[in-house]
């Protein structure tokens, strides 16, 4: 009896031995798929880490200004229904892409060669019948400074001077800002490369050398586009073209 104990025994540790001799014998190198390990190995060794990016869409809304065109015995004036507008200041440098010129879908009783002006949302049309217009995007008068009406192109020229209406140099001059005389036409010129005279009025459509206004009320009354789209502008149409204001 205790000798068939001890041989159950021995092959009891021999098995056991055989087996824990498999277990912790050297096995193949385990390989991990390079798409697998490049980004914890990018990650440790800092090489190549980007910085996780917030995809979703900041959608950055310009608030229409609330106001109505009330005609009356001929005569149109702009009422301001809200208070609550768009951005006045417009920042530095920034353009928004949505008011590069474009042809758009535009129905309207106005026959082709007429401009339209559309303030409240800062575009300008140039009809081009049947039911199309090639629209820009403009920058508009200033709280205080809005109007609307029926005008004719009386002048066109290219490369403007600027001779500043008194009524703007003393209310500048109030603020410390001491505005010239007049000035030559050029690059730093306040008009522009083109202005279009409207009627018998100080009111035009020019250039500007600040394009990151287009899109904001902050003139005095004048509409103002980038450079490049008033001299595509100017080139569009001519003396006594009608341009509506609304």
């Amino acid at each position: 009896m205790l000798i068939r104990t001890l041989l159950a025994a021995t092959l009891l540790a021999t098995t056991t031995a055989a087996h824990a001799g498999e277990r912790y014998q050297s096995r193949p190198p385990v390989i991990v798929s390079p798409d697998l390990t490049a980004p914890w190995l990018m990650q440790l060794t800092g090489e190549g880490v980007q910085p996780a990016v917030n995809t979703r869409r900041i959608v950055q809304r310009q608030r229409v200004e609330q106001r109505r065109v009330i005609r009356q015995d001929g005569v149109a004036r702009v009422e301001q229904v809200s208070a609550t507008g768009r951005a006045q200041k417009p920042v530095r440098t920034q353009f928004n892409p949505m008011y590069l010129p474009q042809l758009v879908s535009y129905e309207t009783q106005h026959k082709a060669g007429t401009i339209v002006i559309d303030t409240n949302n800062r575009f300008l049309y140039l009809v081009l019948g049947d039911g199309k217009a090639r629209r820009y995007g403009v920058g508009v008068g200033k709280p205080g400074f809005e109007w609307a009406g029926a005008h004719k192109i009386t002048r066109k020229a290219e490369w403007p001077g600027w001779t500043p209406p008194q009524e703007m140099i003393s209310r500048e001059a109030a603020k410390g800002h001491y505005l010239p005389a007049y000035m030559e036409g050029g690059p730093g010129n306040p008009l522009g490369s083109r202005a279009m005279y409207l009627g018998s009025t100080l009111y035009r459509i020019h250039g500007t050398n600040a394009p990151w206004t287009i899109g904001y009320a902050v003139s005095s009354g004048c509409i103002r586009m980038r450079n490049e789209d008033v001299v595509d502008l100017y080139d569009r149409v001519k003396v006594g073209t009608r341009v509506i204001v609304i």
